[in-house]
């Protein structure tokens, strides 16, 4: 099979969650192999179950599917066998989520999820030329007083860790929350995102941006909602991490061809295109891009700048961002 233009091309993705990347013959797997009971006989009667009418459905689903994770071999193997699959699309770049909240409260060590995981991205660099790393998480629904715990217990993997981010359900659950914490890792270096404006409205994509001093907003797609932080959004450079099949498969558009990611690429918004959950959403970054591009209609200009915008949007240095916009021109050159 031939490849497209876009799916050929190198490409960064920026926002997928590890444990949302559990496809069910491995989650079925890892429940036989820690002896945990799931209410499912096998792979089809779990993906039966992938039918959401909001977050929170989709959250329950997702909750009760980590829960065959327990040792730093499964964190492993959860995390390469998704870069492996990442490979695939040509994804040579990737920062994803990973929520060891999640885990800890069912006596899963802290060091057993994030070894297990930074481990898997060791390996892929040497296998398959994979750069990236770890974005820690924190659940928005938790207390906010349990989040400074989190930063603590993640000291040791400090100088390993990109990013911190804030995940979970938005409703009721702003951002301003988390200043203190935030506060904390930019003391420490890292780099800085939240999820906002998913089901939140635009207020929270502006508490992220100005209490929490976020780099870059994690879907982001109810700007829209607001003209002046569109103008704001495109003005400053920041970018959104946009899942487009995660979006329609949680009622946040109706369909794919409603969606508005080509109305903020064209309102000149840093758009990129990522997969979030790809096994409960119903596909990888390839598929986001090639079914966004056949609904939306995006011209190859439209869909080479949506790559490109994820190099630009990537917490990496400079000479590293250099050499992948060189080597995506190589690639895919510049019409």
């Amino acid at each position: 099979m031939t490849l497209s233009a876009v799916e050929a091309a190198p490409k960064a993705e920026l926002h997928i969650h590890l444990e949302g990347s559990l496809e069910p013959d491995m989650l079925l797997a890892l429940a036989a192999r820690n002896q945990v009971a799931i209410p499912y006989a096998n792979a089809d009667q779990l993906r039966a179950a992938y039918d959401f009418a909001n977050l929170q459905e989709f959250l329950e689903l997702y909750w009760a599917g980590q829960s065959v994770l327990r040792t730093e071999r499964d964190f492993y193997d959860l995390t390469h066998a998704y870069l492996a699959r990442a490979h695939r699309d040509n994804v040579v770049h990737v920062e994803a989520h990973l929520l060891p909240q999640g885990h800890t409260p069912r006596g899963v060590p802290f060091g057993a999820v994030l070894d297990g995981a930074l481990a898997a991205f060791d390996d892929a660099r040497h296998a398959f030329g994979i750069t990236g790393g770890i974005i820690l998480g924190l659940n928005r629904h938790e207390s906010q007083d349990e989040a400074p715990a989190v930063l603590q217990s993640a000291e040791p993997w400090r100088d390993r860790i990109l990013a911190l981010g804030l995940e979970g359900p938005e409703k009721g659950n702003p951002p301003s929350k988390f200043t203190r914490v935030y506060d904390q890792a930019r003391d420490w270096g890292w780099h800085l995102t939240a999820h906002a404006g998913e089901e939140g409205p635009p207020d929270y994509i502006v508490e992220a941006l100005d209490m929490l001093k976020v780099e870059r907003i994690d879907h982001g797609v109810r700007c829209e909602q607001s003209p002046a932080l569109v103008r704001r959004l495109a003005e400053q450079g920041v970018p959104l991490t946009v899942c487009p099949l995660s979006n329609v498969m949680l009622k946040v558009f109706p369909a794919l061809a409603r969606h508005n990611l080509r109305r903020l690429l064209q309102a000149g918004l840093c758009v990129t295109v990522n997969s979030d959950d790809p096994p409960y959403f119903g596909g990888y970054v390839n598929a986001n891009y090639t079914q966004s591009a056949a609904a939306l209609g995006l011209s190859m200009a439209e869909q080479r700048r949506l790559v490109r915008n994820g190099f630009i949007a990537a917490f990496i240095d400079d000479e590293q961002r250099r050499r992948c916009l060189h080597d995506l021109d190589a690639a895919w050159p510049s019409p």
